[in-house]
């Protein structure tokens, strides 16, 4: 038998059953109850896999109210599996709230780890820059999205969303206007299920995809939005080298760099870039 007052925090398939672990199985089995986010849902997938256990509800709309009594139970010595429809709890589902109560109370919380949509989305979206960050659902509205957006919008890394069938349209609308046509989207739709779907292309072009086939905008969405490529820095001019060369010479980095701006009329900042070049050559042929 497990330890007993231990709340698990279980990972569940999100779509294929086989994707539950033998350790999820091993503790749905031998825990006293399982708190779910939905009961009938857990119901079924329990059923699967011939496990017979108390239920009690915990979602959205009842999980601060669901904590307290789940730690009376935990306080007592019961050890409890937390699972949510799909995925892994707290995980842009319920959970975060109930997990946060029961360590504050100083009860031992475990991780048992497994399915994962964001995960099984970037781990197969070819998708090479390093980093991510992960937002979860945008809001519904459309003006309050675009805001999320535009708070995002200087993020380096790639940005992962959710999003619903019903608002897919909108927004990657949204995510067009806000974030430029020209950066790459690659949707992960239905993962793990039937009609999996995995497809890459520019912003500008994503509403087009949809449109043309109703059939892709069905069913649960991942979106992996890359960050913008950076722009090589444009070459510097001869005559501008030769400019800068001069100043460098007479003047210290920063005034050098002003005076050749106002006389080549080029960007500062790639002068100033080109001008530590010539200050970093200089020094490692003394």
């Amino acid at each position: 038998m497990h330890p007993s007052g231990i709340l698990y925090v279980v990972a569940t398939p999100i779509g294929n059953l086989q994707d539950i672990s033998l350790r999820a199985l091993d503790i749905l089995k031998n825990v006293d109850a399982i708190a779910a986010e939905d009961t009938r849902h857990t119901s079924g997938l329990l059923n699967h896999f011939g496990i017979s256990k108390k239920l009690i509800a915990v979602h959205e709309h009842n999980e601060h109210q669901s904590a307290g009594k789940l730690l009376i139970q935990l306080n007592a010595g019961e050890s409890i599996a937390l699972v949510t429809d799909a995925g892994t709890p707290g995980i842009s589902d319920p959970g975060a709230v109930v997990v946060d109560l029961v360590r504050k109370a100083g009860v031992k919380v475990v991780p048992v780890p497994g399915a994962s949509a964001v995960i099984a989305a970037l781990s197969a979206s070819g998708i090479t820059q390093n980093g991510f960050l992960f937002h979860g659902f945008l809001p519904a509205s459309g003006s309050a999205r675009r805001r999320a957006l535009e708070s995002l919008k200087t993020q380096t890394v790639t940005l992962v969303f959710y999003e619903a069938p019903h608002r897919i349209l909108e927004c990657i609308a949204d995510l067009s206007l806000v974030l430029g046509p020209d950066r790459r989207i690659t949707f992960a739709r239905e993962l793990t299920k039937t009609f999996e779907t995995f497809y890459s292309c520019n912003l500008g072009e994503a509403l087009a995809w949809l449109e043309a086939d109703t059939n892709q905008q069905r069913g649960e969405f991942v979106l992996l939005v890359e960050a913008p490529v950076e722009k090589e820095a444009e070459a510097i001019p001869e005559d501008a080298v030769h400019i800068l060369k001069l100043l460098l010479a007479e003047l210290p980095l920063k005034q050098a760099v002003k005076l050749a701006t106002d006389i080549t009329q080029l960007k500062k900042n790639d002068l100033y870039e080109f001008a530590l070049q010539l200050k970093n050559e200089s020094k490692h042929h003394e």
